[in-house]
């Protein structure tokens, strides 16, 4: 099935056309770097090739985009958790350290900077004043814990984890471990200090 393709007129000539998808991962890298309150529309027009009459007939508002740039990064970031935690292949220790290799390779894939998660450095400022914001960031952390949960319920049944181990208590754990990392990578910590931490906590999580 064919994208949908934007169209602007721009003098004389065939209108110059514009992917939905690129333009809006381009919204989405200003909104990561900048954050919701510095991103203007003019910054993210400019990002996108666009002018703001297209944008906003493309987005609608900031707020609109601002929602569907959160869904697009969930959508990427929700697919490297899915990979990691579904691999029957992998033992619990290789899927929670795959599960953590995977986000990292998310939260260093700005050039040259660490941007850590979009969400947590972005939503979590807007969610005490945005009911929408909230309520979605809420759900999402929600759903991680339950990936995670469901990982480690199938760690207990497969003799990896103790039998009285708290899988629940153990997916809030992991999954602030990681909340963690994507701070300490906006605040400068290297790649590589941040491989170790993750290392040692799947050894207390598996121990």
């Amino acid at each position: 099935m064919a994208q949908n393709k934007i169209t602007e007129g721009k003098g004389r000539g065939r209108p110059r056309a514009y992917d939905p998808q690129t333009a809006l991962q381009q919204a989405l890298g200003v909104f990561w770097s900048t954050g919701y309150a510095g991103a203007s529309l003019d910054s993210i027009a400019t990002a996108a090739g666009m002018n703001r009459p297209s944008l906003y007939a493309a987005f609608g508002d900031k707020h609109a985009l601002y929602i569907k740039a959160f869904e697009q990064y969930w959508q990427q970031a929700s697919a490297a958790v899915h990979e990691a935690l579904t691999d029957n292949r992998l033992t619990l220790r290789e899927a929670l350290l795959g599960f953590y290799e995977g986000q990292l390779s998310i939260y260093f894939s700005g050039d040259g900077q660490p941007r850590g998660c979009f969400v947590i450095g972005t939503a979590t400022t807007e969610a005490a004043a945005d009911p929408e914001i909230r309520d979605m960031l809420s759900d999402r952390l929600g759903k991680l814990d339950a990936d995670l949960e469901t990982r480690l319920r199938a760690a207990i049944s497969a003799g990896e984890l103790r039998r009285d181990a708290d899988p629940a208590a153990l997916a809030v754990l992991a999954s602030s471990l990681l909340h963690s990392i994507s701070i300490r990578a906006r605040a400068g910590k290297s790649r590589a200090e941040l491989t170790e931490l993750a290392r040692n906590a799947v050894n207390v999580i598996c121990a």
